[in-house]
């Protein structure tokens, strides 16, 4: 096979299999009170959905098979803008579960057709497309009782546990203000829980400093093209490419640093690869769209 068939058929591959072949990761954080029974978290993410990707609705719709604790939408749910409603049918078996949202860009801006290899030179951050329907995905989103952490702080009861959630809205646009909700962790509270859309370090830093032992996020695709042994080449903001996707640990400092130096009081970072991709960059290599059943358990001291 000559490098340009093996070329063409990598491309094919990728546009055509890969990036419909949605697989749901199980992963564990040990983050709870010790004696505390597992919490289960189904976290999507980056669904970037068109109104005719049925098989995706369909497929996050038999999600709801786990019966998750408590749900976490992580932005980025749109790519076009009549696709607030199949999206609300998409999350619609979950609205009635403990939940909560952070926004991404592409719940504000329409995508738009770039030439690709600025994703592996730089993070575009300066949206100049339509704007999306954003107030109606909100209203939807909350309309069963989900906590919007945008730039916000809220308890959460769920499975005999009080959790403390702080979000903050997309720092992949500067829309963060993470000093409007900024403070020490809840002493009362089992657990502080992080969540925002992309996993920029002064955000990381800012909510590890207060005291969250858990920050969930988005974004970066798991890196969308990545190289199979290796894992992926970039981010699209500022996190080093190992935390890509998947578990990890975050301190302030942390960036470049293996898991092994971590403190003790440094954060579980959990990183969701997502479900879609740009409509003008439908290709995913070595690393298939995701969903997460994050199981949180006790703390081993």
């Amino acid at each position: 096979m000559t490098l340009a068939g093996a070329t063409a058929g990598a491309l094919a591959y990728a546009s055509l299999i890969e990036r419909n072949a949605f697989v749901l990761r199980e992963l564990t954080a040990p983050v709870l009170p010790r004696g505390a029974a597992p919490l289960r978290v189904l976290q999507i993410s980056d669904i970037h959905l068109m109104p005719a990707q049925r098989r995706k609705v369909a497929w996050i719709k038999e999600l709801a098979r786990l019966r998750p604790d408590v749900v976490v939408n992580t932005g980025d749910n749109l790519s076009h803008a009549d696709a607030v409603v199949p999206l609300l049918e998409a999350m619609s078996p979950f609205l009635d579960l403990p939940g909560a949202f952070v926004l991404g860009s592409n719940d504000y801006y329409s995508p738009k057709l770039k030439n690709p290899a600025k994703y592996l030179t730089k993070a575009d951050a300066e949206p100049d497309t339509p704007l999306l329907p954003t107030a109606e995905l909100v209203a939807g989103l909350r309309s069963q009782g989900w906590l919007d952490l945008n730039n916000a702080r809220a308890p959460l009861s769920v499975g005999g546990l009080e959790l403390e959630l702080v979000g903050v809205d997309d720092p992949h646009i500067k829309l963060d203000r993470y000093g409007d909700v900024a403070g020490p962790a809840d002493p009362a509270a089992d657990l502080t829980v992080g969540v925002l859309h992309a996993p920029y370090q002064r955000v990381l830093d800012a909510m590890t400093r207060d005291g969250a032992g858990l920050i969930i996020a988005g974004h970066t695709h798991g890196g969308q093209l990545a190289l199979p042994f290796y894992g992926a080449l970039v981010t699209n903001c500022d996190l080093d490419p190992r935390r890509a996707k998947g578990v990890s640990r975050w301190w302030p400092g942390a960036a470049g640093a293996p898991d092994a130096a971590a403190p003790a009081d440094a954060a579980w970072l959990h990183v969701s690869a997502g479900l879609g991709t740009s409509p003008y960059a439908p290709i995913r290599f070595a690393c298939r769209p995701e969903a997460t059943l994050l199981t949180l358990t006790p703390r081993d001291r």
